[in-house]
C-alpha cells in the first residue's frame, strides 16, 4: 500500500493518500486545502483517486473536496449525520478568514457511509467505524493488514488528545463511548493517524492519554 501524509491548510490538517500497488486507484482523506499538492502526489504514483473519504465535514477537512472531484472525478463520501455540517463548511471557513483561510465552494456528496461499510481500491479493503461524538458524523477509517493496521481517526483521538465537543454538534460523552467501545477495540499495536498532529498507537493512546485513563 502507497500511504503519504500531507499536512495542508492553515489549520495543519493530516491529508491521507491511501493507493494501491497494482490497480494504481487511490483513497484521499480529508482534503481541506492545497490541492495542487495532492495531486501532485496523486501524479507522482501515477494514481487516480477514486473515493474522496471526510472523516467529518468540518472545513478544514472537506475545503478542498470540490477541487479535488473536479480534477480527478472521484466520489466524494461522508457519513449523513453531518451533512448540515458540511452545507455549512463556506461558513466556517470564513469565520477564520483572519488566520488566512480562503473561501471555500462545496458541491454535492456522492454517498452516505454508514457504520460497518467497506471502502476497496484494489487490496486496499477499509472498513468504516462511526465514531461520533467530536461531530454527529465523524467516522474513523480502519485499514487491518498482515504486517500493520491502521486507523485514520479523524478528530477523535489524537495522540495525547481527544477531538474537541464544544462546537455545534459536540458531545463529550459520546466522544469517550466511541473510543472506549469502537477505537479501543482494536490490536494495542494499530498505528493512528488522527486528523491533526503526529501518529500514535491504540495501545499508547490507552495507557498514557490523560482524557482516557478512567474509561
Amino acid at each position: 500500500m502507497i500511504h503519504e501524509v500531507l499536512v495542508v491548510g492553515a489549520l495543519q490538517c493530516n491529508c491521507s493518500i491511501l493507493g494501491d500497488e497494482e490497480t494504481r486507484e487511490a483513497i484521499v482523506l480529508d482534503p481541506g486545502d492545497e490541492v495542487e499538492r495532492i495531486l501532485a502526489v496523486l501524479k507522482r504514483h501515477n494514481l487516480k483517486a477514486k473515493y474522496i473519504i471526510n472523516t467529518h465535514a468540518h472545513f478544514d477537512h472537506v475545503g478542498n473536496c470540490r477541487e479535488l472531484k473536479e480534477a480527478t472525478g472521484a466520489e466524494i463520501w461522508l457519513h449523513k449525520a453531518d451533512l448540515p455540517i458540511y452545507e455549512s463548511a463556506p461558513r466556517q471557513a470564513e469565520l477564520f478568514a483572519m488566520y488566512g483561510v480562503k473561501p471555500i465552494r462545496m458541491t454535492a456528496v456522492d454517498q452516505f457511509l454508514r457504520d460497518a461499510d467497506g471502502v476497496q481500491v484494489g487490496k486496499i479493503a477499509a472498513q468504516v467505524i462511526h465514531t461520533p461524538g467530536h461531530t454527529p458524523g465523524s467516522l474513523s477509517l480502519h485499514v487491518p493488514g498482515s504486517a500493520k493496521e491502521v486507523l485514520f481517526a479523524g478528530d477523535t483521538l489524537f495522540n495525547g488528545s481527544i477531538g474537541r465537543t464544544d462546537l455545534p454538534g459536540g458531545d463529550f460523552h459520546q466522544i469517550l463511548k466511541s473510543i472506549k467501545e469502537r477505537l479501543f477495540a482494536l490490536d494495542d499495536d494499530t498505528e493512528v493517524w488522527p486528523g491533526h498532529g503526529p501518529k500514535t498507537t491504540i495501545g499508547w493512546e490507552r495507557r498514557t492519554n490523560p482524557f482516557l485513563q478512567n474509561l
